[in-house]
């Protein structure tokens, strides 16, 4: 680039910045802090892509542009070029030419056409990724900057298991509010597999559940905030409810709401029967929510197994009760899921901060 274009593309940065990013002196340029908060994002977000684009062809360090990786990554979603190009908002034919223009730089494919779409090969799912990250890394940015303006900007996003719904998170997220009016913020409710694809690809600023071990994968790490155990409910007139001790052969013959296959809460139900070499319960209506799960257990005889402190504000106004069963149990850890390396701004440690906070409080009572 010639000097007039660096200066240019620096004036440029700088608007968009919304202040100076460089002190200019006698003795050469040097970074404000504003432009020290830009850079520390900047270069991270940079490295990350680099790298990624290298594996690829070094020439794409210089060439790749924003509009191909956005195609790129959309691509790699949806496995099709018409529906890559419908999410985003673009014609079929400016996603097909942004993939080519990679793949000529690259001098190999980076598609496997099939019969069922478009199969990305290793490096390209790697350069997705790093790419979704790096943009992740520029929204971040964008929260700093505005952060250090005094603005609330930036959404925090965090992906909540059914734990969390009724325990920490609700305490938490009332606080925060009552701290940052403006500051925007989305909860999003799913599976574990899906929220942690969300946590991978910078989606997702963190999640808070049910922790696994082991991790399923290692690009994220995790952080117990209490442990819990699990609880089996019933509605108050059910015929076991006064019953003292309910053993494992009377509640094999029951009905059953409990969580999904695959689930922690789910794993402990079945070894309750498996480990005492009892036939498990033959009636099962997999179900995740304690919503859902008290209305089920008030209009029928049916039990359910769900977390302890998850049911706790339906056992504490007497809409459902525990019954008394010698589970032996051992606690689950609940805690954070984020990616190894992230960096959050100050509006997300703060809500982080709430969170550990009321994890604390809740595992006390």
């Amino acid at each position: 680039m010639s000097q007039p274009a660096v200066t240019q593309s620096l004036a440029k940065l700088e608007r968009e910045a919304g202040g100076e990013l460089f002190d200019r002196t006698r003795h050469g340029f040097f970074l404000t802090e504003r432009g020290a908060l830009f850079e520390l994002r900047l270069r991270r977000a940079m490295q990350r892509l680099d790298a990624a684009l290298a594996e690829v062809s070094p020439r794409l360090i210089v060439t790749a542009t924003v509009a191909q990786l956005q195609a790129l990554i959309a691509v790699v979603d949806a496995q099709n070029f018409t529906l890559a190009a419908r999410n985003l908002g673009l014609a079929q034919p400016t996603v097909h030419r942004a993939i080519t223009q990679i793949e000529q730089e690259a001098a190999r494919p980076l598609f496997e056409r099939t019969t069922f779409g478009l199969v990305a090969t290793r490096p390209c799912r790697d350069l997705a990724k790093a790419a979704q990250l790096a943009f992740s890394e520029f929204d971040q940015t964008e929260a700093d900057l505005g952060e250090f303006d005094g603005r609330e900007v930036g959404t925090i996003v965090v992906g909540s298991l059914p734990l969390s719904r009724s325990v920490v998170l609700p305490q938490a997220l009332a606080q925060f509010r009552a701290l940052r009016s403006m500051q925007p913020v989305t909860v999003l409710d799913g599976t574990y597999d899906d929220l942690l694809g969300g946590v991978r690809s910078g989606e997702i600023d963190f999640m808070i559940g049910a922790l696994r071990d082991p991790l399923p994968i290692s690009d994220v790490e995790q952080e117990q905030l209490f442990s819990d155990k699990m609880a089996i409910l019933a509605r108050p007139a059910h015929p076991l409810a006064n019953n003292a001790d309910i053993g494992l052969d009377v509640l094999a013959k029951q009905q059953w709401a409990v969580p999904r296959q695959g689930t922690p809460s789910r794993t402990q139900f079945d070894d309750l029967f498996a480990l005492a070499h009892i036939d498990a319960p033959g009636s099962i209506l997999e179900c995740g929510s304690i919503l859902l799960m008290r209305e089920i257990l008030q209009r029928s005889d049916m039990l359910g197994c769900i977390s302890e402190k998850q049911a706790e504000a339906e056992t504490l106004r007497g809409l459902l009760i525990a019954l008394a069963v010698d589970t032996n149990w051992k606690g689950r850890p609940i805690g954070l899921t984020y990616r190894i390396g992230w960096v959050p701004t100050k509006a997300q440690a703060l809500l982080l901060e709430l969170v550990r906070r009321a994890a604390a409080v809740s595992d006390r009572l």
